[in-house]
C-alpha cells in the first residue's frame, strides 16, 4: 500500500492533534513511532497506519519515504527541548534538528518526492543564544537549500490539553504553593495546538504556502511570570511566585539538569529566554491573515 502523507513525530503533543485532522480529512498517513505501545488510542484512527521505526537513521527514513505516493507529502514535526551543553550544540539537537531534516530531504529527492512540510521554532537562528534555537536554525537553512517544495512553521510556545509547558507549572504549584522563578519577566505570545496543527493541515492543499516561512503565535503576550500565575489558576492554587536573580536562576537550572528525573529547566531554556519569544515588530500574524484563524486564547484551556 501506497500512503499519502508520512507524519514524522506523530505520536508527539501537536502530532496527535494533526492525526486526528488528517484522518478526519481522509488522507491515508503513515505514522513511525519508536514505541507501538505508546501509540495505541492511535491504531483505533482510521487511515493511520502506525509502524515502529528510528528515524534517526537515514535507511529508516528512506524506507519510510519509499511507502508513500508519488504525490506523497512528508511531514515532520520532531524536536526536542533539552540537551547536555556543546558547542554549536549537542549530539541530541544535532540528531533531531539537523541530521533528521537532512535525511528526509536525501530521501525524498532520491525518490523524487516534492512536498514537505516542517515543524521549526520562533527564534530559531544559526546564530541564536542557545543551543535549541542554533540547532532549529540550522535544520531551517538546510530545508530552504533544498528543492524541495517546503514550508517551514516557527510556534511559539505551544499550549493545550496535553502540552508540557502550561501542565508542568499545574503540576508545580499543586505541589509547592511557593515558586521560585529564573527569568520571570522573559516574555511568549503561546498559540493553541489546535490553530498549529490547522495551519498544517490547511497547507497541504494551498500551493501558496510553498516556499513560505509562517510564524505561528497567540492574540496574547505573556511574561513567563504570568504563565505561572495562569497555571496557578488552572490548579486552583495561590501561585506566590519569587523572581530569582539571574545567577540563582542559572544555578537553579544547573542542578534540574543534573538532578533526578526528568529536565523540568535547563541552562540551555535560560539562554532561549534571554530573547523574547514573540511575534517580531515587523512580523506578519500569519494564523490570522493567511489561515483565516480566530486564534485560541490561553484562557480556553480553564473551559
Amino acid at each position: 500500500m501506497k500512503y499519502q502523507i508520512l507524519l514524522i513525530g506523530g505520536n508527539g503533543f501537536v502530532g496527535r492533534v494533526l492525526a486526528r485532522k488528517l484522518q478526519t480529512a481522509g488522507y491515508s498517513v503513515l505514522l513511525p513511532t519508536r514505541h507501538l505501545a505508546a501509540a495505541r488510542d492511535l491504531r483505533l484512527l482510521p487511515n493511520i497506519h502506525l509502524v515502529e521505526a528510528d528515524v534517526n537513521q537515514a535507511k529508516v527514513v528512506q524506507s519510510l519515504c519509499a511507502q508513500l505516493s508519488d504525490q506523497g507529502i512528508v511531514i515532520n514535526l520532531i524536536g526536542m527541548l533539552h540537551d547536555r551543553p556543546a558547542q554549536p550544540y549537542g549530539n541530541h539537537f544535532k540528531q533531531a534538528h539537523v541530521d533528521l531534516p537532512r535525511h528526509i530531504i536525501a530521501a525524498m529527492q532520491a525518490l523524487k518526492l516534492k512536498r514537505y512540510l516542517h515543524m521549526s521554532a520562533l527564534g530559531a537562528d544559526s546564530a541564536g543564544p542557545s543551543m535549541y534555537q542554533r540547532s532549529k536554525g540550522d535544520g531551517e537553512k538546510l530545508v530552504k537549500e533544498s528543492s524541495l517544495d517546503w514550508t517551514i512553521f516557527r510556534p511559539s510556545v505551544i499550549f493545550g490539553a496535553e502540552d508540557q509547558f502550561i501542565n508542568l507549572f499545574v503540576k508545580l504549584t499543586s505541589i509547592s504553593p511557593v515558586i521560585p522563578l529564573a527569568h520571570a519577566n522573559a516574555l511568549f505570545q503561546p498559540v493553541s495546538v489546535d490553530d498549529v496543527a490547522s495551519a498544517f493541515s490547511q497547507s497541504l492543499q494551498r500551493v501558496q504556502t510553498i516556499h513560505q516561512v509562517y510564524d505561528l503565535v497567540g492574540p496574547e503576550i505573556f511574561s513567563m511570570a504570568d504563565l505561572v500565575r495562569f497555571a496557578a489558576r488552572k490548579a486552583n492554587k495561590p501561585g506566590w511566585i519569587i523572581p530569582l536573580p539571574g545567577a540563582i536562576g542559572y544555578l537553579q537550572a544547573l542542578a534540574f539538569e543534573y538532578g533526578p528525573g526528568p529536565t523540568l529547566m535547563s541552562r540551555d531554556n535560560i539562554a532561549s529566554m534571554s530573547l523574547p519569544n514573540v511575534l517580531p515588530s515587523q512580523g506578519r500574524d500569519a494564523l490570522t491573515l493567511d489561515f483565516g484563524l480566530a486564534r485560541k486564547r490561553l484562557e480556553s484551556m480553564l473551559a
